[in-house]
């Protein structure tokens, strides 16, 4: 199951998602920080970078208002002492937005609670501002016996702040749905200054450190006893043989049948006992070979914000390492698991879980998410397979689509011609411009240069001659090479007459093609018709594109 749902997460979840179905949910949902995100799109054109276009990809704002209400109602069929719970700190806190996030966060966790396996865990990505409420919903909805970890990410090395403690942390509160939870523990590797340190001795085995033979305490067993003349009782002590080290020799059935006296025995025969001086307590040598590394901690230090100049970042705000999902899907999940984010974003999670061969759900409100998401799956990994729903398949849910959110609709039109949106909900004026692109040709000398493509999208009903004439003005305005017209309503013929004024342009292959080419929403979706042009780049100035994987997984290949 390889699934990426365009939509509101609370429907998709009622919806789509079954009762306990899912092995491990991770979400990073906006942060009620009172700011809006931004997605940069860098495109380039010969000699120069132009101007950065930015598109509010969420808003990361919350306001009281009926439908909060509504919802806090509502949650009193669901779970009756979680709404009880809320209730109360929405008449302390007062109506206000951190009310309304809360609330709104609440009969998400519900839902998520739900789908997870008996044997799942959930991991909800925040920071201070609303942590301490959060925990206190997910202590209600999961059990205060089912919280296990606050993880500390240190998401920024520096930064300043007057007259309080620098924030440079988010934190990651980890829950299980029962005791039976899945666990694999991941180890880190050592610091050589660790190594350096504490693996000092070297023989012909490697490097080793000395470990203690005996532990505090008097037993009168034969943990107690003499062994090569050395009694652990007069120093207080007693024999405490590493078990795995024995192991590591013989069978495990074999090792139970042995005394203490005979595992030292076993050790000493196989060099893994230190004798200094005469007399003194031994020691057990413990080669690094045979450490698996540093446990992972609930502080995470050593995994970095992703910087300006990282190859993995995409430009989507709030994106974190892939590293960091890699971590919590490796610990908490199998291959063949099912891993689902509820606010996928730019699909870090969905991208760790394919590299780690799991399956997965992602979910996201916005179709600039989604479209982007697609990308980094395919440009990552090229043999993946994986169905999306929510997306307009027809003319009708097109329609449908663009009278829901004219915003969405152009952002899916746009990604219908694989050209990027340009502007976003309030970012005031667009100057005509719904999508924009670069692509690569030559010259007549042929030297590189770069084409500029931007796009018109029109959901209504009714499309004249002259917004034709409006895409070709743009296009002049802004030296565009060529204008994509997409409509949801059939063109006319005076449209398509006043588009082929325009004329042609000869691209590198001696081609010539069309500057003003005008798409129906039904042609695109049918395949009649696709845009005509050269791009030498093979369009790799749209969205940012993720590195392809090393390893790959099909399908086919998970089961």
């Amino acid at each position: 199951m390889k699934r990426l749902y365009f939509g509101d997460n609370l429907e998709v979840l009622r919806e789509s998602i079954a009762t306990e179905s899912v092995d491990l949910i991770y979400l990073d949902p906006p942060f009620n920080s009172n700011s809006d995100y931004n997605v940069i799109f860098g495109g380039r054109k010969s000699g120069d970078t132009p101007p950065q276009a930015q598109i509010t990809a969420f808003e990361d704002t919350w306001h009281w208002s009926d439908e909060s209400a509504r919802t806090l109602q509502a949650l009193y069929s669901v779970n009756g002492d979680l709404a009880e719970l809320l209730d109360l700190l929405v008449r302390r806190l007062g109506h206000n937005d951190l009310s309304a996030y809360l609330v709104m966060m609440a009969i998400r966790l519900v839902e998520l609670h739900r789908v997870l396996k008996p044997t799942g865990s959930l991991y909800l990505h925040c920071d201070p501002t609303a942590s301490h409420y959060l925990k206190v919903i997910l202590d209600s909805i999961f059990g205060v016996q089912k919280y296990k970890n606050e993880i500390i990410w240190k998401r920024t090395s520096a930064h300043s702040s007057a007259k309080r403690f620098a924030p440079v942390h988010d934190i990651i509160l980890f829950y299980t749905k029962t005791d039976n939870y899945k666990w694999n523990p991941v180890y880190l590797q050592y610091d050589e200054s660790y190594l350096d340190k504490f693996y000092r001795n070297q023989d012909k085995k490697g490097r080793f450190t000395l470990s203690d033979l005996t532990a505090a305490g008097v037993r009168y067993g034969e943990s107690g006893e003499s062994w090569k003349g050395i009694n652990p009782t007069d120093k207080g002590r007693h024999w405490a043989v590493p078990r795995e080290a024995v192991e590591q020799i013989i069978d495990q059935e074999i090792s139970k049948s042995l005394t203490t006296q005979q595992k030292l025995d076993l050790l000493d025969q196989h060099g893994r006992i230190y004798w200094s001086t005469k007399g003194s307590v031994p020691r057990y040598k413990r080669y690094l070979e045979d450490m698996s590394g540093v446990p992972i901690q609930d502080v995470v230090v050593d995994i970095s914000p992703i910087s300006a100049q990282a190859a993995e970042r995409l430009g989507y705000p709030t994106q974190k390492p892939l590293a960091l999902l890699e971590r919590i899907i490796q610990a908490s999940s199998n291959e063949g698991d099912i891993v689902l984010d509820p606010f996928c974003g730019c699909g870090t999670a969905l991208h760790a879980a394919q590299k780690l061969n799991r399956n997965w759900i992602g979910i996201d409100i916005t179709h600039l998410a989604i479209s982007l998401i697609e990308i980094r799956l395919i440009s990552a990994f090229p043999k993946i397979e994986f169905e999306v729903f929510g997306t307009p398949k027809d003319f009708a849910s097109a329609k449908d689509l663009a009278k829901r959110d004219k915003y969405q609709f152009q952002w899916w039109a746009c990604s219908l011609v694989k050209v990027p949106p340009y502007q976003g909900k309030k970012k005031g004026a667009d100057g005509g411009i719904d999508g924009l692109r670069y692509i690569s040709d030559l010259d007549e000398k042929k030297r590189e240069i770069k084409r500029k493509i931007i796009v018109s999208v029109k959901g209504g009903e009714n499309v004249n001659v002259a917004m034709v004439r409006d895409l070709i003005g743009t296009m002049q305005t802004n030296k565009a090479d060529l204008g994509f017209f997409v409509t949801l309503a059939p063109p006319t013929k005076a449209m398509i007459t006043e588009a082929t004024k325009a004329g042609f342009y000869r691209a590198a292959n001696g081609q010539d093609y069309p500057r003003v080419q005008i798409f129906s929403i039904e042609d695109l979706l049918s395949g009649a018709k696709k845009p005509q042009y050269l791009d030498l780049s093979l369009g790799d100035i749209t969205f940012k594109r993720s590195e392809k994987e090393s390893i790959i997984f099909s399908q086919s290949e998970l089961f």
